[in-house]
Parts: C-alpha cells; structure tokens; sequence
C-alpha cells in the first residue's frame, strides 16, 4: 500500500484528495480502474494548466489590432497569383518528394459525427455522392492516385505513410472500418492509426471532477494534442525510421482536401519552410475565420473575434483584405520542427478553455447531469505551433477547389452534407468542361473517382468533345477491383 500512500500524498498537495473519496466502497477492479486512471494524469502539469487556463480567462479578451501585421508578400504564395511555369515547378518537387517516400500525412480524425447526426467517426461519413464513399476512401484515393502520379512523373515508386490521430472513442471503430473495407487499395503498413491524449476535466474552483465514483473525467486534448501524442506514441520515431522529412497535416471534415499536395509540398521546400498555413481568402471582412498574421514579431492565428470591424475591413491597394489569410486547419510541417515542437515547447502552449455542462458525482457518488456549465474543458490547437516557426511560409489556394467543410447536419446555414455534395459536383464539372467535354445542361451531378484524377489530369482522352447528362460517375479501369462501397458499415 505504500504506493496508495505516495499517491495520496501528491493528491493532497495538489488539492486533489476527493478522488480518492469512495476508496472504501470500491471493489478490486474498481479501485485498480482508479489508480491506472491516476497514473495516466500527471497531476503536478493538469493542475497548472488548469492555473493557466483560469488566468487566461479572467483576462479580457483584447482586441489585437495595435499588434498586428500581415503576413509580408515574399513568404506569401497563392495559386491565382503564381504563373502556370512556377505552379509546374513547385508540383515536380513535391512529387519528388513523394516519389522519394519522404512524404507524410497527418490527418486528425478524433471527431465523432455528432453535428451530422451520427455517432460514428466522422471520417466513416457518406455525404451521399453517386459512388457512396465516405470521407476516409475519398482521401485514401487521393494518396493512392498521388503515389501513380509521382510514379510517372519520376520513374520511381515511392509511399506516403498516412498517420490516422484518432480520440478513445474513435479509434476502434476507424480500425475496424479500414479493416472491413482492406484498407482501400493502401498497404495496410502505410497506414499508422494513434489515440490523441485525454486532460482532466476541472470544476469552476479547480477539483478534477469524477465521471463515476471509480473514474476521472476527461476529454480529448484538442487537434493540438497531435504533438505531445506523436511523441508519447513513439509516432515521431516511425516517421524518422521510414525516411519522411515532410508532413501533410489536416483535418478530416474537408471533402476538396488534397491530400498530400504536391504543389503545397513543393512550395514549402523550395521556400525552405519548417512549418506552413495553407489558407484560402477571407470572402468577406466579418467571416468567422482566424486569420494568419503577424503579432508582436511572431506568427500566430488571430480568431475574427479577436479584431474590431475597422481592421477586419482594412485593404490593400489592390482592394483585397489587408488581413485575409483565413486558416483552415491545412498545414506543412518538416520533422525536425515537430521534433522541436514536441521535445522542447509542447507544454508551452497556449490552453483554450471551454466552459461545458459535465456530468459529475456528487459527494454521495451519485451522477449528476448539471442544466447549466459547471466546468471547463482545456484543449490545444494545431496552429498554435506558429510561434516557433523560423521560417513559416503561407499559401493561398482557391476556396472552390480546396476547402468545403463538413461539420453540421442538413438544414444547417453552411458546412453540411448537401453544401459537400454540391460543392464537390461543381469542381469536377470544372474538371470535366476544362478537359474539353460538356453537359447537357448544367449544374450537373459528376463525381470523378480520386482514382482516376486526383485534380483533374489525365481526363481528355475519356470526356473530350463528348456530352454528359447528369448524373456522372467516372471511375478508373481498375476501380471494380477495389472496394467501391464506402457506406459505413
């Protein structure tokens, strides 16, 4: 018992010892469920995040205007800004990269599709396109399509290792998803799936709240926990035992995301970045979305609430938004700045604090369900790593073809299944009308398999001078031989 004495021991010092409450009515597996939770908390580092997090928000929110700068124009790329020849250029170093296996992806995947209606992981979703594929095929075709470009382009076969970050509650039912479906045409050894980290929840007044009398509340540690869960879970050291210098980080709700980005890919390293935003323009001044900009000599994104309507309006000469670089969660980073970020500075990051309505157990260890916030909930974001950069670099892509997210059920003003469907439509129409064919009449409904094209290319000799009607399901020759049916199970 000497161990439950140190255990109390620290509990105390750090205020904690209610955890401890209902030792004596607990049985054996109860109380050995208790501690193994205990030992996954280091208590010392939650209870001074939860300082941390309470100072943050007794501060007002300032608004930042005085301190901001935008991102200067020379490490400030856009695609409708660059020429076709420099757009080329910076394709073949990323497929260099690719063909070379030193390409990674990092997808965060721990979201349920609660919003959507559903309880599944998000990427399991079906938006309901002709082909019925869920968000996890469409992107696992996208890498699959993206190695046979690098292929052709070099002559070299190369892999790019898709690391899958998923929550507790999403882990086992993604793998079994992959599992179910053969991993979608991927060698299953190129696809590494991982938990994100859990934090404590606290009350207002700073005690860990117990989910039931043997088990502490946590949640998920935000899409920033990537960093401290590549680490813990040796990820960083598979990264550098398979040769991967270059990492693609997104999130999973994105339909248009291309996956892996050559052009993306190509331009980091030329620029020599350590880390980098892809970020399409702000469509209007008060759109809720953060904006990458300069503060105080350091990079960081600042939330639209964060800014008075007066800077938001700002314009440059040429009439576009002055602050416009909107963040959507897309990002580059090298392996050394994740080593960098996740061995030296991942405790220094910042702690966003949401107040939520916990379930708890009262002092006579019966669960409450409270009507009204009784706690917080503290998470880390993904772009808050911005600071630490030497060299970050942006890039602008063009929001039609590259950023539709999926986050609210159909009847919602934006971001739903119907908002995806529609959108994807519309650039494989563009896709389809480029390439020389036509349609009957237009909007069509037309999908094009990521087998076949990952953006487009390698369609005129299927569609040129043909006509369409919708709706339109172009798949590759070899599609029959891989799973087609992406419902969930």
């Amino acid at each position: 018992m000497s161990n439950l004495n140190k255990i109390k021991s620290t509990l105390q010092q750090y205020d904690q010892a209610h955890i401890l409450q209902f030792w004596d009515r607990l049985t054996e597996d109860e109380r050995k469920s208790l501690l193994q939770d205990i030992s996954e908390i280091d208590i010392e580092e939650v209870c001074s995040y939860f300082k941390r997090a309470v100072e943050s928000l007794a501060e007002d929110q300032e608004k930042l205007d005085n301190r901001l700068k935008p991102i200067p124009p020379h490490l400030y790329g856009a695609v409708s800004r660059t020429s076709p020849a420099l757009l080329s250029s910076y394709e073949e170093t990323g497929l260099i990269q690719v063909s070379e296996s030193k390409v990674g992806v990092l997808l965060m995947a721990g979201g349920q599709g609660t919003r959507l209606g559903s309880s599944k992981p998000k990427g399991m979703y079906d938006v309901g396109l002709p082909s019925h594929k869920s968000l996890y095929q469409i992107q696992a075709e996208r890498i699959k399509r993206l190695t046979q470009l690098a292929q052709e382009s070099t002559g070299k076969t190369g892999r790019i290792t898709w690391l899958i970050m998923t929550s507790e509650h999403t882990m086992e039912p993604t793998l079994n998803f992959f599992r179910k479906h053969n991993f979608f045409g991927l060698n299953k050894d190129d696809v590494i799936l991982f938990e994100q980290g859990l934090l404590p929840c606290f009350t207002f007044d700073g005690k860990i709240i117990l989910d039931k009398q043997y088990k502490v509340s946590r949640a998920p540690d935000g899409n920033g926990g990537l960093y401290r869960a590549l680490r813990d879970r040796k990820v960083l050291d598979e990264i550098e035992r398979r040769g991967i210098k270059y990492l693609h980080a997104h999130s999973v709700d994105n339909i248009l995301v291309k996956v892996a980005d050559p052009v993306f890919i190509g331009y980091c390293v030329q620029k020599g970045a350590d880390c980098a935003a892809k970020v399409v323009e702000k469509a209007f001044p008060s759109e809720a979305l953060g904006v990458v900009c300069n503060v105080d000599g350091k990079y960081q994104v600042v939330e639209y609430s964060e800014l008075t309507q007066k800077t938001a309006e700002m314009r440059n000469n040429d009439g576009r938004l002055m602050f416009s670089a909107g963040n959507i969660c897309n990002h580059f980073f090298t392996l050394d700045f994740l080593k960098k970020i996740a061995y030296k500075h991942e405790k220094e990051l910042k702690l966003h604090v949401a107040k939520k309505k916990i379930p708890y157990v009262d002092a006579s260890g019966n669960l409450c369900i409270p009507e009204k916030p009784n706690g917080i909930k503290m998470e880390k974001f993904v772009f808050d790593v911005f600071s630490f950069s030497e060299n970050l670099v942006v890039w602008e892509v063009n929001r039609d073809e590259e950023f539709s997210a999926l986050k609210n059920a159909d009847g919602a003003e934006k971001d739903t299944p119907t908002t995806a469907r529609k959108d994807i439509y519309s650039l494989h129409e563009k896709y389809i009308i480029a390439a020389g064919g036509n349609f009957e009449s237009t909007p069509a409904v037309c999908e094009i398999s990521p087998l076949l094209s990952y953006a487009g290319e390698g369609l005129e000799n299927i569609v040129k001078t043909k006509t369409f009607t919708s709706p339109l399901l172009l798949k590759a020759d070899d599609e029959s031989s891989i799973v087609l049916n992406g419902n969930s199970p």
